[in-house]
């Protein structure tokens, strides 16, 4: 299994907002997920817990693009853009800085357009324990 399987099939919580990994490789991922009418806010724009989810799962794949378990254990976000119904959006994580144990990585989701919707930034922690998965 790969750890783009791993990840589409394991979180079942962002497989249930839409969010999918699309790219893996060591140090870098992307996911993707469309707005659709079940995103939006009661203001009508897409809720910023979606928008996290995305980021969250690409910043879960590149975290783990070394095949070791690694978690958040801090993240910020800032919104930056609204994303309205029908935008696909693309989440591309980069691995600032690789360290053994705390990770820092940084995740832009831009819209269909190339539009800067929200910045994410994260500390990691990787833990000893092999993910089973093939790279």
């Amino acid at each position: 299994m790969t750890l783009t399987d791993f990840l589409n099939h394991g979180d079942r919580f962002a497989a249930n907002a839409g969010a999918r990994v699309i790219e893996v490789r060591e140090g870098y991922a992307r996911a993707e997920m469309a707005v659709t009418r079940e995103h939006l806010n009661a203001g009508g724009v897409c809720q910023g817990g979606a928008l996290f989810t995305l980021a969250d799962l690409a910043l879960a794949a590149v975290m783990n693009s070394h095949g070791k378990l690694t978690f958040s254990i801090e993240s910020t976000i800032s919104f930056l853009c609204s994303a309205v119904e029908g935008d696909v959006l693309t989440a591309e994580a980069v691995e600032t800085h690789c360290h053994h144990k705390i990770p820092y990585l940084e995740v832009k989701v831009r819209n269909q357009c190339g539009v800067l919707v929200c910045a994410f930034t994260a500390l990691g922690y990787r833990k000893d324990k092999d993910l089973e998965i093939d790279k």
